[in-house]
């Protein structure tokens, strides 16, 4: 599937949301009412001229057969009113249909293109700033909030008022209708040049935008590292290029835009000169009704005056159509990590096995080179070898985060690619080395994987992951608020938060990865003994560093280089002497007993 931007985004728009288009069309309804309601007032004038100066032979008189003057004035006063109602009714009615849906776009199309950016590979994301996706999903849905707000029914109103000026000149002059439309052409050639020129200078803004807004989240997420090496006035004048970048451009744009109103202001003063001083040359000669010579020189006026919003309006729509396509983008990228359609008879036995495994990232080599593991159901099994031999691109293959190039990645006998995500997912355990924590209390953390676990299960949970120590010296216990990323608890404490959440949903299979790399001793033994008590009865691949976390494994694979190199137990490995003893010798410090 192509991730080019579409050619008609706003067609696609209404293509996608056809749901909405009942709305639309009340919305358009409710504008043509309030327009032609909006008109009808300068021909009340026009008849009241016309009373003033004809008196019983005005045209008021002869259409309400009425020969009182002031008699004719009140009955066009009293319409007057209606029309006032009828005007300000519509427009309210009209407004909220057009906030209404504005506002409905803009949420659907945001959560559809968030739970899209859910469902694309971990591989995009990592491959993508943070920053950006924030920027599609936040300020690029805003702004075409904001043209579906203002710059639609803008866009209908100055049609709309063409359209009933132009019917109202075309029934009393065709001469003065001719002189007084003159400039539009001039006008709609000139937006069509301004609107080729203004597409590539705010598809700048948009992509000025998106860096400044990836910059400052990396700088945010990284506050900590920038404050440890006294770095705060150089980040500040790294935004401060960013945000200047995005300032030109954004200035680029606005010249362009702003160009445009005195050229339009030249035009309508040439339409307005021509209406002015031929209609009042009509009217001195007889050919044309001082009523309606009134009528034509407001209609002039409200007919050119607002083409000088076209600049405003144009930009809004190239600010929403650029938006609209950078978001229709985002949910043409593919999802290359579908989610199958098998599920899993229950229950589920959790015995992994990869089979002759290549696996990469993007276009890149091969990180694993013809991987065979087999876990058996209910074991515990480590994976250890040296920083970059492929020990976390395996757990990601185990997770179906990935896919594997070539090869087959299998749970209790089935291609994960034909599971679907509750058998697959949904028996697994995941503990990550980098914990994450929900801003929201340390209860909603640990039940973040079975939202509808008791309180109960909830403290048992946290008992096995040898936690409920930690949660109950904490001031509200579970009640307790985590900051977002869970700054406000340590490193062991969020480990231990991370497994209780993992073991709460009593997975088949748990997985771990470096889930000890960063913790005292104290936090690691724990660890391991609720790994030697919840592991007794599931599944259990743990990546480690710490050798001394997997020892008791009832077997360790060592990788290097992309490949298994040796596999067996702690001490059948440490008697063969290999790459295992030699890891070992090191960390407990007898490595130069070690030939």
């Amino acid at each position: 599937m192509s991730t080019a931007l579409p050619d008609a985004p706003l067609r696609e728009l209404w293509r996608r949301y056809h749901r909405y288009r009942s709305r639309f069309v009340w919305a358009v309804s409710m504008s043509v009412l309030n327009k032609v309601a909006d008109v009808v007032p300068e021909l009340l004038i026009g008849a009241a001229v016309d009373v003033v100066v004809r008196g019983s032979d005005s045209l008021a008189g002869e259409v309400l057969g009425v020969e009182s003057r002031y008699a004719q004035l009140a009955w066009l006063a009293g319409i007057n009113a209606v029309i006032w109602l009828v005007e300000s009714a519509s427009e309210y009615v009209a407004d909220v249909l057009w906030r209404g849906l504005a506002q409905g776009v803009e949420h659907d199309l945001r959560v559809e293109a968030y739970d899209h950016v859910q469902h694309l590979d971990l591989g995009w994301h990592e491959a993508r700033p943070a920053g950006s996706t924030l920027a599609t999903l936040n300020d690029d849905v805003n702004q075409l909030e904001r043209f579906l707000d203002v710059g639609a029914p803008a866009i209908l109103q100055t049609v709309l008022n063409v359209l009933l000026v132009g019917a109202v000149f075309a029934a009393s002059s065709w001469t003065l209708l001719v002189l007084a439309f003159l400039p539009i052409p001039l006008i709609v050639v000139g937006s069509l040049v301004f609107q080729r020129r203004l597409e590539p200078l705010y598809a700048r803004v948009r992509d000025a935008v998106s860096d400044l807004s990836s910059a400052l989240s990396a700088n945010l997420g990284g506050i900590s590292t920038i404050k440890a090496f006294t770095a705060e006035d150089r980040e500040r004048d790294r935004i401060t290029a960013v945000s200047a970048a995005y300032r030109d451009a954004n200035a680029r744009a606005i010249r362009s835009s702003a160009a445009f109103v005195p050229l339009v202001r030249m035009a309508i003063l040439a339409g307005f000169t021509c209406t002015l001083l031929l209609g009042g040359w009509a009217t001195l000669r007889g050919d044309l009704a001082v009523g309606l010579y009134s009528v034509l020189v407001f209609m002039t006026q409200r007919l050119l005056w607002p083409l000088t919003e076209v600049a405003t309006v144009l930009d809004l729509y190239q600010r929403g159509r650029a938006s609209a396509g950078r978001i229709l983008a985002l949910l043409a990228v593919p999802v290359t990590v579908p989610a199958g359609s098998t599920v899993l008879s229950r229950p589920v036995g959790g015995r992994l096995e990869l089979r002759g495994v290549r696996a990469g990232y993007a276009d890149g080599p091969d990180v694993l080179h013809g991987i065979d593991l087999v876990v058996p159901a209910g074991e515990t099994h480590a994976v250890v070898g040296p920083t970059g031999s492929g020990k976390s691109t395996l757990l990601r293959l185990v997770l179906r985060f990935d896919d594997p190039r070539a090869g087959t990645v299998l749970l209790d006998g089935q291609d994960m690619r034909d599971l679907d995500w509750d058998s697959l997912r949904g028996s697994m355990g995941y503990v990550a080395q980098d914990v994450f924590l929900f801003a929201g209390t340390i209860a909603d953390n640990i039940a973040y994987g079975a939202p509808h676990a008791s309180r109960e299960e909830i403290r048992t949970a946290a008992a096995q992951a040898a936690a409920l120590d930690v949660v109950d010296a904490l001031p509200e216990g579970l009640d307790t608020p985590v900051g977002e990323r869970g700054v406000t608890l340590s490193g062991g404490q969020r480990q231990r938060l991370a497994l209780a959440r993992a073991l709460l949903r009593d997975p088949a299979v748990l997985v771990l990865d470096e889930a000890t790399s960063a913790v005292d001793n104290e936090t690691e033994a724990a660890i391991q003994r609720s790994l030697a008590e919840v592991g007794a009865r599931r599944t259990a691949l743990v990546v480690a560093h710490r050798l001394s976390t997997v020892r008791h494994a009832d077997r360790i694979w060592v990788m290097d280089a992309g490949r298994i190199t040796e596999s067996g137990t702690h001490d059948e490995l440490v008697a063969r002497g290999g790459a295992y003893a030699a890891l070992w010798a090191v960390q407990t410090g007898d490595a130069a007993s070690v030939v």
